[in-house]
């Protein structure tokens, strides 16, 4: 339900000024804000366009960052200049003071801090929007990371995410990009993302799907929840020490096979894609740790994703085709994993899909890389006005993310080398026995449920054509502007009619009285004549405006 800007009065005019203030003027307009908007001249400084947008969001706070972040991962909606920019956001906040953080472990353990914590350090380790965490040690000695929520922070988002729907729904009305997209679909899966984010129970609990997932893998390293210390506001997690992923002169000092290092990574990533249908969707060098033992340490558990089967099935097959230069079964794949809003040229798709191809074709599989094609293929996706599914969209931004990691741990490293056999081996399994047994069984039961349905149905169906109750309706788009020539044809048709007419009738009135004393009626004619003329000016007038009218709608 959306709320009346009156309910955020403060916040919309907080909102109308920074955006004047970093000249964006014409946003400020698309959104409904000029009445929040304070006279003021645009700002005409040097920065860009995409810059004043990044400068904005930081300067708005933790909602606008995390909006950000997020559209720096939609390739698929988002202009590249723009996602330079939104990349270069920085999840970072001023530390929230001690007493405060001390004060929310006592509403929500019920008991001072001395008898839940041994040592709990007041500095932080890390202040990001929604949290800031802690190092401390537990009563029987384990060192473990404490995660607590910003006080008032949730108030502060529900109420940014209220206007952000609000503001996304005047955009969809005002500019045709916000509607052909969504925009107003998209707030409300950003309100869904980030609620996910504030609440650190839910984060436990993919902290610990992600421990049943490796559970067999001993090279990876997923931390303990310590659920007696967690609750919504609360995580406690263990500590995991290790270098991070990016500190190549510590991974060298510590000898540790960088190559071998991001071939493992690679594998860990596409483990959670293809295998486990749930990956990590935030894996920036931060959150990733190199143990003394070489074990692979993850954290920070808030932004996940999942893909099922079938989208898993799809990408593998849309990764062959890639590799195999198909751009006919690509756009077949594209098309069916897209959104389309409007008409897409589907020939114009694969044209602009072969000429991509036709860019790698003398290059050997080791040389491609797969960042950049997949970028490629994205923005040729966005021209086309196709919007692929967040997940994905999320999913393919991981992939993107994995080979820079691999490509900073060792300048040979391929990301296709590593995921070709991996997306064969996933197709093929796809076509084999036991899934197509599977398939039929499930296809058989659907049969079956419709067979036993379809009587019912069609009787329905015959009843509601005899009883007249049946209604076809239809749209046809592609002959409005036909209809709408006959329509203005037809009008003129039937005033030339009327005109001739008058024409006829005066002349036969004339004639009949062409007696004596006919002058005195001449006057009466000739008038009646000009009114009449008058009114069918009038009426044209009227319907030529209307006509323009529809058109510019």
């Amino acid at each position: 339900m959306h709320l009346r800007r009156e309910t955020h009065l403060g916040r919309y005019y907080q909102i109308g000024d920074v955006l004047a203030r970093h000249g964006l003027g014409y946003f400020s307009t698309i959104l409904g804000l000029e009445r929040f908007v304070p006279f003021r001249r645009n700002n005409t400084a040097q920065p860009s366009r995409p810059e004043y947008v990044r400068m904005a969001l930081e300067e708005l706070g933790a909602t606008f960052i995390k909006l950000g972040q997020l559209l720096s991962t939609r390739s698929d909606l988002v202009p590249p200049e723009y996602l330079k920019e939104f990349a270069k956001l920085q999840d970072q906040a001023p530390p929230v003071a001690a007493n405060l953080i001390l004060e929310t472990l006592l509403e929500e353990f019920g008991r001072p801090i001395e008898e839940v914590f041994a040592n709990f350090d007041t500095t932080p380790l890390a202040a990001a929007s929604i949290g800031q965490t802690h190092l401390a040690t537990l009563l029987d000695g384990t060192e473990v990371v404490v995660k607590v929520r910003r006080p008032n922070v949730v108030k502060q988002v529900e109420e940014d995410l209220e206007i952000l729907q609000n503001l996304a729904t005047t955009a969809s009305r005002r500019w045709e990009f916000a509607n052909r997209y969504d925009l107003a679909g998209l707030a409300q899966e950003f309100a869904q993302t980030l609620h996910s984010e504030l609440d650190y129970l839910r984060e436990g609990h993919n902290a610990e799907r992600f421990a049943a997932n490796f559970a067999t893998e001993a090279d990876i390293h997923i931390p303990k929840v310590f659920w007696e210390t967690t609750t919504s506001r609360v995580l406690t997690m263990e500590r995991i020490l290790g270098i991070k992923v990016n500190d190549e002169a510590a991974l060298d000092a510590s000898q540790i096979n960088r190559t071998a290092l991001a071939e493992r990574a690679t594998k860990t990533i596409l483990k959670m894609i293809f295998e486990d249908g749930f990956f990590h969707a935030d894996l920036h060098p931060g959150n990733l740790f190199i143990e003394p033992s070489g074990r692979i340490g993850l954290i920070d558990f808030g932004m996940v994703g999942t893909v099922d089967e079938h989208t898993q099935e799809q990408l593998a097959r849309m990764f062959v085709a890639v590799i195999n230069q198909d751009s006919e079964q690509l756009v077949d794949l594209i098309l069916e994993l897209g959104v389309a809003r409007q008409r897409v040229d589907r020939s114009q798709l694969q044209r602009d899909l072969a000429h991509l191809f036709s860019s790698y074709y003398d290059l050997a599989l080791s040389e491609i890389a797969i960042n950049k094609l997949l970028e490629d293929t994205l923005d040729i996706v966005r021209r086309h006005n196709l919007q692929m599914p967040s997940n994905l969209v999320l999913l393919l931004k991981m992939v993107v993310m994995t080979e820079g990691m691999g490509t900073q741990l060792s300048p040979d490293f391929r990301l296709i080398k590593v995921l070709e056999p991996y997306a064969r081996r996933l197709v093929m399994h796809q076509y084999s026995p036991l899934v197509w047994a599977r398939r039929l069984n499930q296809t058989s039961r659907d049969a079956a449920r419709l067979g036993m349905e379809l009587p019912r149905q069609l009787r329905r169906l015959i009843g509601e054509i005899e009883r007249g109750e049946l209604e076809v309706r239809m749209r046809p788009i592609y002959y409005e502007p036909i209809i709408g020539r006959l329509e203005r044809l037809a009008n003129r048709i039937v005033l030339s009619i009327l005109v001739a007419a008058f024409i006829i009738g005066m002349a036969i009135v004339l004639s009949a009285y062409r007696l004596a004393g006919w002058e005195q009626w001449v006057g009466t004619f000739f008038t009646f004549g000009f009114i009449l003329a008058s009114l069918i000016g009038m009426y044209l007038a009227w319907t030529i405006f209307r006509s323009n009218s529809g058109k510019g709608k």
